[in-house]
């Protein structure tokens, strides 16, 4: 209907270009919005405002002007002038009724669009180092991506999601190395453990894994391991150099190929266990990208050929640097060490040119807070290698605070304090943890409270909206304990007998649900949808409550056709319900 209304404005604009408009006028957006107060109408335009300047006109003189020239159409009962100039229009309640009848026609398909025209879109989110757990703050980040896939593909997008495993560098060498001090201790080796390794609960199993796989042919004793080691920080040390210098000792003592067998077990069992995790919350991807991959085909080399064709590397300190500043960024970037190590943001651009060259139009990354730096620098090296800037897009999501009453948990994954995403999906659900993960937007930190996660009351909005759905369910189940059979067509035809206000409302908020999935996939905004259900569930159940004050307003009643039409109402906002829960990637029970 939004769509409808906006094509008829656009008409009517058209129509006045040239004349009483000026002729730019005909290729603008015209957006219309619904009314916050129904008694104004339906759907509201600021049309004549926007152009009365241009025009030379009193607003209302040409909100006036634009109602004439709009095309009669059958959606339409009243169009009419409110405040400064607004353009109100009032629907028929057969506009409203022929939507439900598209609802139950659709079924699960309602609500998709094709805005998207086909566009390659890749999203690639959680992307966690592999180096411990998912904690309740990469949790947000799947869920989040997760959603924003669905909606995409949803509007018409052909996505693609991906994990992109950071499988190199340092952080897999601190892992490393913890994993084999923790085996040597097992063995009896009594080494002080450093204190920039990871401390949690999992180094100490990937140590048993590796006791499994290689029994002690890995060891080594506490004088070949510490003997003139920096000293650590707590010895009044750095903790940095002290922690490379044991990396170090590692590799000389085991050669490349003991390490290797502790980074390989250690990642490998580290990523089975992400992936298995996520694939539990519902989370699923098409491809797990290797940054090691990366190195080993030569796309970095790649990717630095191209720069260095087109002039943007040069060399200072024996290092090789990009030109990062003449595209924006605050700074020139190091690309090649003086060492000869290729660094991280050379890993980066050529990330991208990789997925640029696999035919994506579109870059989205769901990525930390922390990542603010990277859109610029990155975005810079897509434009020197001759790819769109624009092609990426990033959003940052905000941390998570995690309460247990008034006590804020800490979490640090290095020190082992933390808690896991699977710990929190234990404790409040899978269900929960994708609701509230969404209920704000990804740019604001988020407050989860366990105790209203797990609470079974209103206040829980997870259990109010999925209640809702529950609730309607139970009404088909009433209506066989009382006799009667639910009859669509009859229903359908019968719609006109839905007048109530209780009715009018929930017909109305049940219509928004396209318009609210393609704006929750433009702006890349799921929580529009929670929004959006969390007060789609208030409506179905005012309605509902409706009929336990007032016998009359229930939805089942002796006459057959007002039965069927209220069944009809029910089976729509089901519908609908389901429908928007799968995109959040929660359940809707069949009873509560």
């Amino acid at each position: 209907m939004k769509a409808t209304l906006e094509g008829l404005l656009h008409t009517a604009v058209k129509n006045l270009s040239g004349t009483l408009l000026p002729s730019s006028a005909a290729d603008e957006s015209i957006d219309v919005e619904r009314t916050r107060d129904i008694a104004h109408g339906d759907y509201a335009c600021n049309v004549a405002m926007r152009h009365a300047k241009a025009a030379k006109r009193n607003p209302r003189d040409l909100a006036s002007a634009i109602i004439e020239a709009i095309p009669a159409n059958d959606l339409i009962r009243k169009v009419e002038i409110a405040g400064p100039g607004f353009i109100n229009f009032h629907l028929h309640d057969s506009a409203f009724h022929a939507e439900l009848e598209t609802i139950l026609r659709l079924a699960d398909r309602y609500g998709t669009n094709t805005s998207g025209k086909g566009e390659k879109v890749l999203v690639e989110f959680v992307s966690a180092n592999p180096t411990g757990p998912l904690h309740v703050g990469h949790g947000r980040q799947a869920a989040f991506g997760a959603t924003l896939s669905a909606l995409l593909s949803a509007s018409g997008y052909d996505v693609t999601r991906e994990y992109y495993v950071n499988d190199a560098g340092r952080q897999m060498d601190i892992l490393t190395l913890s994993v084999w001090l923790r085996y040597l201790t097992a063995h009896g080796q009594d080494i002080e453990f450093p204190s920039n390794g990871y401390r949690g609960d999992y180094v100490h199993d990937l140590a048993d894994a590796l006791t499994t796989a290689h029994g002690t042919s890995l060891m080594a004793t506490h004088a070949q391991v510490t003997n003139d080691i920096p000293p650590d920080e707590p010895q009044g040390g750095d903790k940095e150099l002290h922690v490379d210098a044991l990396i170090d000792r590692m590799r000389a003592l085991l050669g490349d190929d003991g390490f290797l067998k502790v980074l390989e077990l250690s990642l490998a069992a580290m990523i089975d266990s992400i992936r298995k995790g996520l694939a539990d919350f519902g989370v699923v991807f098409e491809r797990w990208f290797s940054e090691r991959a990366l190195g080993t085909d030569g796309a970095i080399d790649r990717a630095l050929a191209r720069l260095q064709a087109q002039g943007r590397l040069y060399v200072k300190d024996g290092a090789t640097w990009f030109r990062a500043t003449e595209f924006g960024d605050e700074k020139d970037r190091v690309v090649v060490r003086e060492n000869g190590v290729k660094t991280y943001f050379a890993s980066d651009i050529a990330y991208h040119l990789d997925k640029r060259e696999r035919g994506f139009e579109r870059l989205l990354d769901v990525l930390g807070a922390d990542h603010h730096g990277y859109v610029a620098r990155v975005r810079a090296g897509l434009e020197a290698m001759g790819e769109p800037g624009q092609s990426l897009e990033v959003c940052l999501i905000q941390f998570v605070n995690l309460y247990r009453g008034t006590e804020k948990v800490p979490m640090g994954k290095r020190e082992g304090q933390f808690v896991t995403l699977q710990q929190l999906r234990d404790e409040v659900g899978s269900d929960a943890c994708r609701f509230f993960y969404l209920m704000r937007s990804h740019d604001q930190a988020l407050d989860f409270d366990l105790e209203l996660a797990k609470s079974r009351s209103s206040e829980n909005p997870v259990y109010y909206v999925q209640y809702a759905y529950a609730r309607g369910q139970s009404v088909f189940r009433q209506i066989i304990d009382r006799g009667y059979a639910y009859e669509e067509t009859s229903g359908i035809q019968s719609l006109a007998k839905l007048s109530s206000s209780h009715e009018r409302l929930l017909l109305s908020q049940l219509t928004r649900y396209p318009e609210v999935i393609l704006a929750a996939a433009h702006n890349r905004s799921p929580h529009l949808l929670v929004t959006y259900l969390r007060e789609l569930a208030t409506q179905f159940h005012s309605a509902y409550n409706a009929g336990n004050e007032t016998p009359e307003s229930r939805f089942i009643v002796d006459d057959a056709a007002v039965r069927n039409a209220r069944l009809c109402l029910v089976a729509a906002s089901c519908q609908v319900l389901k429908n928007g829960l799968s995109l959040l990637g929660v359940s809707a029970p069949e009873s509560m």
